[in-house]
């Protein structure tokens, strides 16, 4: 999880370094993310089908191959199109590697447990923010952007072998993948989807365009760098709190209190840029209080939707991934259009119009009746 969690988070510091090496604007250099998330968006509910079908442990290590070979080569990356292509490949690939370890995690929980498990999972995903990516934000301004990804892929070929020894042999449930679908579950799980979709809309919308937006505040790249560990240090204590949140109070109180308060953050952090001060402050307390969210929201659907969880899960990294593609677009656009203020502005209104949805269609804390295919009646 820190090995993609850096391929993905790295994109942000480095947008104004792609901006100037291959001679594009910024909003194009945004891209680079929109294209990886396309990729997983469309790739992970195919990928979660085939684990289910055939095992999360095959998928896993496959697609760790491909993600450290699309890494190894887009460091030699000689123009925009082929870093996009190759960008499109390396999302593909993340899209079976992220959802097939939270079903491993998932099943193997105890189920009073399984948001705090998740949640540690996750945080090997952020920790990368505050140890991948800012670190590597500075070894692409010393050596160049290629040691980023020469040094991603021989991570992911390395925890190959590892993930081999690690996880046991999956017993293959051919049958479960061909039991009829229900459309009342399927109509469920697509409004269940959509707090995550709102949600990664409004964070990475911001996210994206954070290395923009400061240096166009004057931040230098040190201080960019600086920002975005703050940033990844908060969204460690997000995630382990939420876990223990969801645990305790229910998926949708907690993903509640995440959404509302990334609104109010996010026009804190307006106010900080505006006056200069305090920025680092609430760029982390903007991060911990996004990152409430997820845990909750995995652990309510892994509750929920338990005979298909992998293929669940996988459907709701598709829709992180949708979110964070819309972002990137919606982020871009308003920063063309009049300045990452507006990025702020808009993707607060975003947040806010996800926590009025999670009210309306996540339930509550109470026991939840399920079907023979294991979704919420």
């Amino acid at each position: 999880m820190y090995v993609v969690g850096t391929e993905l988070f790295v994109f942000s510091p480095l947008l104004p370094t792609l901006a100037v090496n291959y001679d594009v604007s910024s909003n194009a250099a945004g891209l680079c993310v929109t294209t990886f998330s396309l990729a997983y968006m469309i790739s992970a509910p195919l990928l979660g089908h085939v684990s289910d079908r055939l095992g999360k442990r095959q998928v896993l290590i496959c697609c760790l191959l491909a993600f450290g070979t699309a890494n190894l080569l887009t460091a030699s990356a000689a123009n925009f199109p082929w870093l996009l292509a190759l960008r499109l490949i390396a999302g593909a690939a993340a899209a079976g590697v992220s959802p097939s370890i939270y079903a491993l995690v998932g099943d193997a929980a105890p189920p009073d447990r399984r948001a705090t498990w998740l949640a540690l999972t996750v945080s090997g995903l952020l920790v990368s923010l505050a140890l991948g990516a800012s670190p590597a934000a500075l070894v692409g301004a010393t050596f160049g952007r290629a040691a980023i990804f020469f040094a991603l892929a021989l991570f992911s070929l390395a925890l190959v072998a590892l993930n081999c020894s690690v996880w046991p042999s999956e017993c293959r449930h051919g049958g479960a993948a061909r039991r009829p679908r229900d459309r009342l579950a399927v109509a469920s799980l697509t409004c269940r989807l959509m707090p995550m979709i709102a949600w990664s809309t409004g964070l990475y919308g911001v996210y994206t365009y954070l290395g923009v937006g400061l240096t166009a505040f004057g931040f230098s790249k040190s201080q960019v760098a600086r920002v975005v560990m703050v940033y990844g240090c908060g969204a460690i204590a997000g995630t382990l709190i939420g876990g223990r949140l969801a645990d305790r109070l229910g998926a949708k109180y907690t993903a509640g209190v995440s959404l509302a308060g990334l609104c109010i953050c996010f026009l804190l952090l307006l106010l900080a840029l505006r006056a200069g001060v305090l920025v680092d402050l609430a760029v982390g307390l903007s991060a911990t209080v996004a990152q409430l969210f997820f845990p909750a929201q995995q652990s309510g659907l892994a509750n929920d939707f338990p005979v298909r969880r992998g293929a669940v899960l996988a459907w709701n990294n598709s829709a992180l991934f949708l979110g964070i593609s819309l972002g990137s677009l919606i982020g871009g656009e308003a920063v063309a259009i009049g300045s990452f203020d507006m990025t702020l502005i808009v993707c607060a209104a975003m947040a806010l119009t996800g926590c009025i949805i999670n009210w309306i269609v996540v339930p509550g804390p109470t026991l939840v009746l399920t079907n023979r295919l294991g979704c919420p009646k």
